[in-house]
């Protein structure tokens, strides 16, 4: 019998190699975002003339909502793959962010729980920057799924908090 538990644990310990082809997704959609905000950059700087202030705003909004998007993608994939399937050897221990190896799954639940509304918060500010292309109802469900972002967000540190207490 243990010995038909030492093989279970071992298939289970090796099941997380499961794991790795989806950072490797990942990491292929980084380079996609990297696509998107080409593109979006190419947009932005045909019309920075052209535009009125408050396009230039929006532009460098979605900018920074991209970029954001792409650091959420890489700090999701770098704690994911230490935490759940392996740590980096090979990383250059000098060009290593100072994050890496540190953040845990609590801190990224809240790292993905702050960067949601933030993202959100973004969009928030940029649909109040182009009032005229939406309707009240359209205006006030952003409002309201910001603020559940917000709550939740709050909820989620709450929680890390009281956890860490109780250890």
């Amino acid at each position: 019998m243990r010995q038909i538990e030492g093989l279970l644990e071992s298939y289970l310990f090796r099941a997380r190699w499961l794991l790795a082809p989806m950072y490797m997704g990942l990491a292929l959609v980084i380079l996609l975002v990297n696509i998107k905000f080409i593109r979006l950059f190419y947009e932005f700087c045909l019309n920075v003339f052209s535009g009125t202030a408050n396009q230039l705003v929006v532009g460098v909004l979605t900018l920074i909502d991209v970029v954001m998007l792409a650091n959420l993608l890489i700090i999701f994939l770098f704690a994911g793959y230490e935490n759940f399937v392996s740590k980096f050897s090979s990383a250059n221990e000098q060009d290593r962010p100072a994050w890496m190896g540190h953040v845990g799954f609590a801190d990224l639940k809240i790292k993905l729980a702050g960067s949601i509304v933030a993202i959100s918060a973004i969009e928030l500010l940029k649909a109040f920057m182009e009032l005229d292309d939406y309707t009240d109802r359209q205006l006030a469900w952003k409002l309201g799924l910001h603020g559940v972002f917000v709550v939740s967000g709050v909820l989620f540190a709450v929680m890390d908090r009281l956890n860490r207490k109780g250890h």
